[in-house]
């Protein structure tokens, strides 16, 4: 192997890398905090609400979770402007995020919902807590402190999907790298710096849920549970 490795050639776009790690950033931002509002709505009408949103809930999150986030993306971006309705390109990107995140908060949201004993309920209701105070003080608090540690890894493995919006145009992480090869010739260096930088963002979005977890968990973090 003759290969002479220039990582000096690439390291020269950093500041590309980190424009382009901005916007995966962003991205993450905006689809994790839309997307588990969004998904929890949905859990909520899923688990309780009339049974025709129940259905169109359950064929939400079917829809969503059985087709490629890369058809959503092409669905939401060119085929909703082929019929006249066109998104700036990270708008589209960013709703394209929230619709799939959100059918997977749904169901590990849906999961924590169910694993509330009924007669966790009863007691409250017997407190005369109001229907309010029940959702959020015992159903929702308790379930999400279940099913965190799925939640964190969903929206980290969100952030690292979103690669794929380089394919319909989003000059994210990924897509800037595309244009440091073209301009450099330099695909292995590219590829090993783009690796690093993936694995740094995850590390970062690791700690931020984990700080997260200890901020919002205090029973957890007694109990010591890594996320």
């Amino acid at each position: 192997m003759n290969y002479e490795f220039d990582f000096g050639a690439v390291l020269a776009f950093w500041p590309l890398f980190a424009e382009g790690a901005w916007v995966t950033l962003r991205l993450a931002f905006f689809a994790t905090v839309i997307g588990f509002l969004f998904g929890t709505l949905c859990a909520i009408a899923r688990t309780s609400g009339p049974t025709w949103l129940q259905h169109i809930v359950a064929g939400y999150v079917e829809a969503i979770r059985n087709t490629p986030l890369l058809i959503q993306s092409y669905f939401l971006i060119f085929g909703m402007a082929s019929i006249g309705l066109r998104l700036p390109i990270l708008v589209g990107a960013t709703i394209a995020l929230v619709v799939n995140i959100g059918a997977y908060t749904t169901e590990i949201m849906r999961a924590g919902i169910d694993s509330i004993q009924p007669g966790q309920l009863e007691a409250a209701e017997c407190l005369g807590l109001s229907r309010t105070q029940v959702y959020l003080h015992v159903v929702l608090r308790p379930a999400m402190e279940r099913v965190y540690p799925s939640l964190a890894s969903q929206y980290v493995l969100l952030m690292l999907a979103s690669s794929i919006l380089s394919s319909v145009g989003v000059e994210e992480l990924f897509g800037i790298s595309n244009r440091v090869q073209s301009d450099t010739f330099r695909n292995f260096e590219v590829f090993v710096v783009l690796g690093v930088v993936y694995l740094a963002l995850s590390m970062l979005l690791r700690a931020i849920f984990w700080l997260l977890n200890l901020a919002l968990f205090t029973r957890r973090r007694k109990l010591g549970t890594p996320i």
